[in-house]
C-alpha cells in the first residue's frame, strides 16, 4: 500500500537541491531542505503518539514550518486541519471539540487562552510562531531527518476543513487523498505549471486557496513559490519581478491597479495570473488587462470541492465568467426545489460531480445526506446559468453567502451572535457592495420592546468573540424587518436599502 498524496506532492523531490521556496528575509529553502524539515515534524507527531487518521488542528501564522507541518501531516497519515488566524477562543473551542484533535497547535502569543480549550479536549497543545520559533518547533529540532511515511489509501481523508454554518453551526467537510491530488493533477494540467515555474504566494495557508490550490499545485510541478507571510502591497510589487505566475483574490488585483507603480512593464514576464475565493468585477477584469495586457484566469472552487471550473488557458477568458469544468468534473444547473436539471441558459442551483466533490460533513450524516446526492453530486448552493459556450456563470449565491476579501461568512452565524446581545430582538445580516473588499458585512438590528440598544457593547463583543473578517463592519438599527406574507425577511429589500453605504 502507498500514501498516494505524499507519494505524488512529496516524495519525488527528496534530494533535489532545487529552490522550492523564497523566504522575504532572503533566505531560500530547497526541496530536498523542505523534505527533512516535514520528516522532522513527522517524527514529532509520531512522538506525541498521534496515529493515522487523528486530527491534527492548527492555529498559527504563515510560516515554511507551518507548510512542513502539513507535509508531516500527509506523510504520517494524520488529519490537517487548518484554521483560519482570525478565529478568536470561542470559535476555536468549537472547531477542537467537534474534531476531536489530537494535537493542537497554536501560535505563542495564545497560549493562555488555548491551554483551557486544550485542557477541556484533553489533548496536546504545542506553539508555532510566525517565524519559525516554538515549542513545537523545539521538539522537531531534535528528531531525525528520515520518515517511514505511513500507508493510506486514496479514499483516506487527509484534510478537514470547516465552513461557516448556515444555522450557526459550522461543518467540517473531509477531504480526501484522492480528492486534493485529483485537483492538483487538473490544476497543473489546464494552467500548464511546470517546474520551470515560480509562484508569487501572498495567500493565507489556513484556506483551501492558499494551501490546496497553490502549494499542491507548485509541489507536483516542480516549481518554487516566493512564499510572502502576507498580501504586503510594496512586497509584492517588489518580488514580482522574480515570479512568473500570480494567484490571489479580487482584492489583491484591485490593490495593485490603484498604485501607480504596477505598470505593463512589472508584469511583461509574467505568464499568468490566476483569481479566485470571490467574484472578480468584469470592471476589475477589464481594467488590468487595460493596465498590463494580461487577462486575468478566474476559476470557481468551494471548500468541499476545492476547484469545479476554470477559464482557459488557450481562448478566451470570459470577464463574468468562471469558465468551463476542470477535466473530471460534471457541473448542471438544477432546480432549486425538485433538482430536475434545467435547460440552457436557465437559471438555477450549480451542482458538481467529480473525484475532486469530498466525502462528506465529519460527524454530520443528516447534513450530508442533504447536501451529497446519491449519484456523487454535490449541491453547491450557488445560482449559476451556462451559457451557450458551456461557459459557467455564478449569477448569485444560495444561502445569502457573504464573500469578504475571499473568505466565506454566512449570515446565519453571525445573526445568531447578535441575538444574543443585551436588548436585541431579532437580526439580519447581509453582504454590501465594498470598493476594497468586494463585499463587507452590513447588520441591521431590532430592539425588545422598551429596550434601546448600545451599538458600542455588541461591537465590543463582536470584537471579542467574532474573527475580524465576520464583524459588522455598520450596525444599523430599524424598527422592524422587511418580511414577505409569509413572515420570511426580506434580504433583498435590506441589500437594496444599504447597497451605497460603503462608498
Amino acid at each position: 500500500m502507498t500514501n498516494p498524496l505524499f507519494d505524488a506532492l512529496f516524495a519525488p523531490h527528496a534530494g533535489r537541491d532545487t529552490a522550492f521556496l523564497y523566504l522575504q528575509d532572503g533566505q531560500t529553502i530547497s526541496h530536498a531542505a523542505f523534505l527533512a524539515e516535514a520528516a522532522k515534524y513527522a517524527n514529532t507527531l509520531d512522538a506525541l503518539d498521534v496515529q493515522a487518521g487523528d486530527r491534527v488542528a492548527v492555529h498559527v501564522q504563515k510560516s515554511a514550518q507551518a507548510l512542513a507541518l502539513y507535509a508531516a501531516c500527509v506523510q504520517a497519515g494524520a488529519i490537517f486541519l487548518p484554521l483560519n488566524t482570525a478565529y478568536t477562543a470561542t470559535e476555536l473551542d468549537y472547531f477542537v471539540t467537534d474534531s476531536g484533535a489530537a494535537l493542537f497547535v497554536c501560535d505563542p502569543a495564545e497560549i493562555a487562552e488555548m491551554t483551557l480549550i486544550a485542557k477541556a479536549n484533553g489533548c496536546h497543545l504545542y506553539t508555532l510562531a510566525g517565524d519559525g520559533s516554538g515549542t513545537l518547533a523545539d521538539m522537531a529540532a531534535t528528531q531525525k531527518a528520515q520518515f517511514a511515511t505511513v500507508a493510506r489509501n486514496a479514499d483516506d481523508i487527509a484534510a478537514l476543513l470547516y465552513t461557516s454554518g448556515t444555522t450557526g453551526r459550522s461543518k467540517g467537510a473531509m477531504l480526501t487523498q484522492a480528492n486534493l491530488l485529483s485537483n492538483a493533477e487538473a490544476l497543473v494540467d489546464c494552467w500548464r505549471f511546470t517546474s520551470d515555474d515560480v509562484l508569487l504566494h501572498a495567500l493565507p495557508i489556513f484556506h483551501s486557496h492558499g494551501l490546496f490550490v497553490a502549494t499542491n499545485v507548485m509541489l507536483l510541478a516542480g516549481g518554487a513559490m516566493i512564499f510572502l507571510p502576507k498580501f504586503d502591497q510594496d512586497t509584492v510589487i517588489e518580488r514580482l519581478g522574480d515570479a512568473t505566475t500570480m494567484m490571489g483574490v479580487p482584492t489583491f488585483y484591485t490593490r495593485l491597479l490603484n498604485d501607480a507603480r504596477f505598470t505593463p512593464e512589472l508584469t511583461g514576464h509574467m505568464r499568468l495570473f490566476i483569481s479566485g475565493s470571490a467574484p472578480l468585477l468584469a470592471e476589475t477584469h477589464e481594467r488590468f488587462e487595460d493596465r498590463t495586457g494580461h487577462r486575468i484566469l478566474e476559476r470557481y472552487g468551494m471548500t468541499e470541492t476545492s476547484m469545479n471550473t476554470s477559464n482557459p488557458y488557450d481562448g478566451e477568458r470570459r470577464a463574468g465568467t468562471v469558465g468551463f469544468p476542470l477535466p473530471g468534473v460534471e457541473a448542471k444547473v438544477c432546480d432549486p426545489v425538485s433538482g430536475a436539471e434545467l435547460a440552457q441558459g436557465e437559471i438555477g442551483v450549480l451542482e458538481v460531480r467529480g473525484p475532486n466533490v469530498f466525502k462528506g460533513y465529519w460527524q454530520m450524516p443528516d447534513k450530508t445526506k442533504a447536501e451529497l446526492r446519491d449519484d456523487g453530486f454535490f449541491i453547491t448552493g450557488d445560482l449559476s446559468r451556462i451559457d451557450e459556450a458551456g461557459y459557467v456563470q455564478i449569477v448569485g449565491r444560495g444561502k445569502d453567502l457573504i464573500i469578504s476579501g475571499g473568505y466565506n461568512i454566512y449570515p446565519k452565524e453571525v445573526e445568531v451572535f447578535l441575538d444574543a446581545q443585551d436588548g436585541v430582538l431579532e437580526s439580519a445580516v447581509i453582504g454590501a457592495p465594498h470598493p476594497d473588499f468586494g463585499e463587507s458585512v452590513v447588520a441591521v438590528v431590532i430592539a425588545e420592546p422598551g429596550k434601546t440598544l448600545n451599538l458600542t457593547a455588541i461591537a465590543a463583543a463582536a470584537t471579542r468573540d467574532l474573527a475580524g473578517f465576520k464583524r459588522p463592519r455598520r450596525l444599523e438599527v430599524l424598527d422592524a424587518l422587511p418580511r414577505n406574507t409569509m413572515g420570511k425577511v426580506q434580504k433583498n429589500q435590506l441589500r437594496d436599502r444599504y447597497a451605497e453605504i460603503f462608498n
